[in-house]
């Protein structure tokens, strides 16, 4: 970097302030969250792709400098011993695969009680969430967490708010982001409050990310919702995969996305030709089916998770659906 751009980046460093952020990783982190989520940070400091420590700073933290291992087998040296919580803006902990029994250690639960009991707003990516909910640390903030990880979620932690249809959250001094590519968006919110919207855009370019998402954007999925592009819809729809025990009145439903019930049927009707209530019936028997498929589950027990009283019924109803029964479904999955 030139003198005068030397310059320029630090007048601009003193003018917007420096935004530094504490990376916590968990064991078995998912490697593309956390480089997305760095990397981010590291474009939007400096000018370009010069990668200097202008703007922005990060750490790697933990309770030892022994090698972290991602999900994918990389392994990730940490940079920094715990030190005062307060010295980061932000503290951001990297979950991964739900199946580690611990996935950080006891000192590190108490570095991020601390880094609490100082105000410091506390992020969770992936299922970094779920750390910060296991200690005690998500209580009255929403949670916003993976389509793929919300039902395990709602059983471990049945008391907190979460959901599963937006990217990421960022509610008081509580983040959370579903993880994959939404970390480099939830990365570009921070550089754009506490930066400057140049610093984000200069990041987002260099990632050759046309525009960064909002928290009111909906996760990407190909379910049955895929097919309709209405927000409205697929956020009903998100919501019903939700509650696919069929617990959600279409009144309640309609709710949840700002609507009254006449005006949820009269967009569901032209959107997809079928009425809510018929929209929640097939996600419901779409669950079914992939449970089928995929478990050795007894028929009444695959009923009484997508919502019906006996196995008969649900037959009934699967094969008005799909034209064979739930047997002759899961046969057939098993022979191919």
């Amino acid at each position: 970097m030139r003198p005068e751009q030397h310059r320029r980046a630090d007048d601009a460093a003193k003018s917007a302030g420096r935004l530094k952020v504490g990376f916590v990783l968990a064991r078995s982190f998912t490697l593309s969250a956390f480089a997305l989520f760095v990397d981010t940070l590291r474009l939007a400091s400096d000018e370009q792709d010069r990668s200097g420590r202008v703007l922005a700073d990060w750490q790697v933290i933990g309770s030892t400098r022994h090698l972290i291992t991602a999900s994918c087998g990389v392994q990730v040296a940490p940079t920094s011993d715990f030190v005062d919580p307060s010295k980061f803006d932000y503290i951001v902990v990297v979950g991964g695969l739900l199946t580690v029994e611990n996935p950080v250690d006891q000192e590190t639960i108490a570095f991020l009680k601390q880094a609490d009991a100082k105000k410091v707003p506390l992020i969770g990516v992936c299922t970094g969430s779920f750390i910060l909910a296991a200690a005690g640390l998500m209580n009255r903030h929403e949670c916003c967490v993976s389509w793929l990880h919300y039902k395990e979620f709602r059983e471990r932690f049945p008391d907190l708010s979460v959901r599963s249809d937006r990217l990421f959250n960022l509610d008081r001094q509580r983040g959370s982001c579903a993880g994959g590519s939404s970390s480099a968006d939830m990365a570009a919110l921070l550089v754009r409050k506490c930066i400057s919207r140049d610093a984000e855009r200069n990041a987002l370019e260099v990632l050759q990310i046309e525009k960064a998402r909002t928290s009111a954007d909906i996760q990407p999925r190909r379910p049955l919702y895929d097919d309709y592009d209405d927000a409205r819809v697929k956020a009903a729809m998100i919501t019903m995969e939700q509650f696919v025990d069929g617990s959600m009145s279409i009144q309640k439903l309609a709710a949840t996305v700002g609507l009254s019930r006449r005006q949820l049927e009269r967009i569901f009707i032209d959107k997809t030709g079928m009425s809510p209530a018929k929209a929640y019936n097939r996600v419901r028997m779409e669950r079914a089916k992939s449970i089928l498929a995929q478990s050795k589950a007894p028929l009444i027990e695959i009923a009484l998770d997508v919502g019906f009283e006996n196995a008969s019924q649900f037959t009934r109803t699967f094969k008005r659906t799909f034209g064979q029964t739930p047997s002759q479904h899961r046969a057939a999955s098993r022979a191919h």
